[in-house]
């Protein structure tokens, strides 16, 4: 449990990368639901696993998080657990690389909270994720075309220089 509270302690202190969560904190939690007294203790625990899967190092966990969110997305809650479930799930798909999908959700846990301050954190990782790997993409088609161009240079220079050794 202290490792969960050091995980959750990270996003407080200002850093700009999210928890990571293992899988002796996520098999506590699984046993915890296993041992809930009533539906409440089951739904808290069900909620602090979501995040333990969405913060999973392991994608298996990670898209196994994301399933057990969207199903409970259908269940009535408050908008605070609406909102922190849109979160959990923005997590989720910041986590397989879907950047599209989380801005999405990000934009609609700040329509519930603008000013929330891990949506907004997450918001910016997203920006700044979709703007380096745009870069690199950029970098890749440009070095694509590049070599295109010198190939087909090269190509073009050994037919005019084989075309005016035949003329000779």
């Amino acid at each position: 449990m202290d490792a969960f509270m050091d995980s959750v302690g990270s996003i407080f202190r200002g850093g700009d990368v999210l928890p990571w969560c293992d899988r002796d904190i996520i098999a506590g939690f699984e046993r915890e639901i296993a041992e809930a007294a009533n539906e409440e203790q089951k739904n808290d625990s069900l909620m602090r696993l979501s995040w333990a899967l969405v913060h999973s190092r392991q994608p298996e966990d990670v898209n196994r998080g994301i399933g057990m969110l969207q199903a409970s997305l259908d269940r009535p809650s408050s908008p605070l657990q609406t909102r922190e479930k849109l979160y959990l799930l923005a997590v989720g798909h910041y986590r397989t690389g879907d950047y599209t999908r989380s801005r999405q959700l990000l934009e609609r846990c700040l329509e519930i909270q603008p000013d929330w301050r891990q949506a907004l954190t997450l918001q910016r990782l997203v920006e700044e994720k979709t703007r380096r790997d745009g870069m690199i993409g950029m970098a890749i088609i440009t070095g694509a075309f590049g070599l295109v161009g010198l190939v087909a240079g090269g190509i073009i220079a050994a037919a005019s220089s084989s075309s005016s050794s035949r003329k000779k």
